[in-house]
């Protein structure tokens, strides 16, 4: 009997969710969403925004519309599982993002939707993860009620870097490197000596060659945002190695920049590069 959710409004339902044996997957008193802003699987997304406040209903969902062809972990979901959902539409409101909110609801919105975001991201559905990690920084970066503390802001300012890092991995893998680069630069003006956005900036010059023209002043961490392909181009392959070597200090585990700093190698000593 009550209003069904509009676009941009925020929605509160009970959901229970079973396999076809009958098996429990999953109970949420209070699941809490934007439909459309990919936070919850597409059966939701499609079925809770024709119900009424008060309204029950039934979904059965074919498996791209629950957690695909893989399956999920946590919930414990088999590969190409259809699904069973009882939804209960608990409450409709304004959505959060155009309000003024406290810090501690913007890092939690930004956290909730950049780990949606890498959801989609292990399943492949990179433009799903994009959106998500915008979503995110559209959250950390929103309007606040209050001044962040001391504390709340340098948490702000980690969550917008990992988000940006994940915007450029997902630009990556769908192909669009000088949008992976922009969102690699965006991080390494917040955390110039990010090891991860490092990294990205060190890939991304190695997946494509860069038409940028060099910007016109060199401040003291220009280096570090050169890539290694731009700077191979010049002939200044050892500069290339500096800024995947300084990643490499920040992160000396790393499998991921060993790798970059082999591929490097292997460039230089090939006959096309002498």
């Amino acid at each position: 009997g009550g209003p069904r959710p509009l676009p941009g409004q925020e929605v509160s339902v009970k959901v229970l969710g079973a396999l076809e044996d009958g098996g429990l997957v999953e109970r949420d008193p209070r699941l809490i969403f934007v439909p459309g802003y990919g936070d919850v699987v597409q059966a939701l997304e499609l079925g809770v925004p024709t119900m009424q406040t008060g309204e029950v209903s039934f979904f059965l969902a074919a498996f791209p519309y629950a957690y695909g062809r893989p399956g999920s972990r946590e919930p414990d979901v088999p590969p190409e599982a259809p699904l069973l959902f009882e939804v209960t539409l608990l409450e409709v409101r304004d959505g959060p993002d155009p309000q003024p909110l406290p810090p501690a609801v913007r890092l939690r919105l930004g956290s909730q939707r950049r780990e949606r975001g890498n959801f989609h991201f292990a399943r492949g559905d990179f433009a799903a993860a994009l959106r998500s990690y915008r979503l995110s920084l559209r959250a950390l970066d929103g309007p606040a009620t209050a001044p962040p503390g001391p504390e709340e802001e340098e948490e702000l300012r980690e969550q917008r870097v990992k988000c940006l890092n994940n915007c450029a991995a997902a630009e990556l893998k769908l192909g669009r490197a000088e949008e992976a680069l922009a969102a690699c630069e965006a991080a390494l003006r917040i955390s110039p000596d990010n090891g991860r956005a490092l990294l990205r900036r060190g890939q991304v010059g190695l997946a494509s060659p860069l038409t940028a023209p060099l910007p016109s002043a060199r401040p003291s961490s220009y280096l570090l945002l050169l890539s290694p392909q731009l700077l191979a181009e010049q002939g200044r392959d050892a500069e290339a190695a500096l800024v995947l070597r300084r990643a490499l200090e920040l992160d000396p585990a790393s499998k991921v920049i060993h790798t970059e700093l082999s591929r490097l190698a292997k460039r230089q000593s090939s006959p096309s590069s002498t």
